[in-house]
C-alpha cells in the first residue's frame, strides 16, 4: 500500500472514531437530559405531599387542639392559594392555549366531577358534620376521605401543569409548574395540621394522628402522575384539562374551605388569610412562571 493510501486509511479511521465518539456523547447527553426531566417531574409531584406531611407533624409539637382563630386563618390562607393557583396557573394559560370555550367546558366539568365525588363518598369535615351516603365508617376514616377528596384536585392541578410544560403549551413553563407545586405545598402545611390535631384531640395517638394526616396527601402525587399519563395521550385537550383541574380546586374552596372558615366568630381573620394566600401564590406564579 502506498503512503498516500495509508494516510487516507488513517484519516478515514480517525473520522470514524470521532463520529462514534460524537454519537456516544450525544446518547449520553440525551440520557442525562431524560433523567433530569424525570427527576424534576418526580420532585414537583412529591413536593405537595411533603407539605401535608410537614403540617401533620405539628401534632408532635402542639399539646392542645389547634386554636379556632389560627384554624380560620389557615383555612383562609389555603383558600387564597387555591383560588390564585386556579386563575394564574391554570385558567389563564388554558385560555392562551385554546380560547374561552374549551376552558369554560373544562371548568364546569371540574365542578361537576367533584360534586359527584362529594355526593357518593361518605366523609367528615373537621369543622362540620358527616356528608355523603350513610356509613358505618369511623370518624377517622371519614375525615381522611374528606381530605382525600380535597387533595385529589390539587394533585391533578400539578400534574396538568407539568404536562402542559412538557407539551410546550403557551404560557406553560417548568418554572410555572414548580411554582404551582410549591404554592400547593405551602397551603398543604396548615391542611395537614388541621387534620392531625383534631385526631389527636379525639384521643388518637400522636403517631396515628400524624400518619392519617400525612397519608391523606399521598393521593396528590398519584393523581398528578395519572393526569400526566392521560395528558400525553390527549394533548389537544390540554386547555380543557387545565380548566378541569381549576374547577375541581374551586369547588373545594367554595364547598368546604370558605364555609368552614366562616363559621362562628372571627371570620374576618379568614379573609385576611385569604388575601395573604392569594398574594403569595400570585407572586410565586409571576416571579417563577
Amino acid at each position: 500500500m502506498t503512503k498516500k493510501g495509508e494516510k487516507e486509511k488513517e484519516e478515514t479511521g480517525k473520522e470514524g472514531t470521532e463520529k462514534r465518539g460524537t454519537e456516544k456523547g450525544g446518547t449520553e447527553k440525551g440520557r442525562q437530559t431524560r433523567e433530569c426531566i424525570m427527576n424534576a417531574i418526580f420532585t414537583a409531584l412529591l413536593i405537595p405531599f411533603l407539605g401535608t406531611a410537614a403540617g401533620a407533624a405539628f401534632v408532635f409539637f402542639m399539646t392542645k387542639e389547634m386554636p379556632e382563630l389560627l384554624q380560620k386563618v389557615l383555612l383562609g390562607f389555603a383558600s387564597g392559594v387555591m383560588v390564585a393557583a386556579s386563575v394564574w396557573s391554570l385558567l389563564i394559560p388554558g385560555m392562551e392555549m385554546g380560547g374561552v370555550w374549551p376552558v369554560t367546558i373544562g371548568l364546569l366539568g371540574g365542578f361537576a366531577f367533584l360534586l359527584l365525588i362529594d355526593h357518593v363518598t361518605p366523609h367528615l369535615h373537621p369543622a362540620g358534620g358527616p356528608e355523603g351516603p350513610k356509613s358505618r365508617l369511623s370518624k377517622t376514616t371519614m375525615l381522611a376521605l374528606a381530605v382525600t377528596i380535597h387533595n385529589f384536585p390539587e394533585g391533578m392541578a400539578v400534574g396538568v401543569a407539568i404536562a402542559g410544560a412538557l407539551s410546550g403549551g403557551a404560557g406553560m413553563t417548568a418554572a410555572g409548574a414548580l411554582a404551582l407545586s410549591l404554592g400547593i405545598a405551602i397551603q398543604n402545611v396548615p391542611e395537614g395540621a388541621i387534620i392531625s390535631m383534631p385526631l389527636r384531640a379525639a384521643g388518637n395517638s400522636r403517631w396515628k394522628s400524624f400518619w392519617v394526616g400525612a397519608l391523606s396527601g399521598i393521593v396528590e402525587p398519584i393523581g398528578g402522575a395519572l393526569v400526566i399519563l392521560l395528558a400525553a395521550a390527549v394533548t389537544p385537550l390540554m386547555p380543557g384539562l387545565l380548566a378541569f383541574a381549576a374547577g375541581a380546586m374551586l369547588y373545594v374552596v367554595v364547598e368546604e374551605l370558605v364555609p368552614d372558615a366562616s363559621q362562628g366568630k372571627h371570620s374576618n381573620v379568614a379573609t385576611v388569610g385569604f388575601a395573604i394566600g392569594f398574594a403569595l401564590m400570585m407572586v410565586l406564579d409571576v416571579v417563577m412562571g
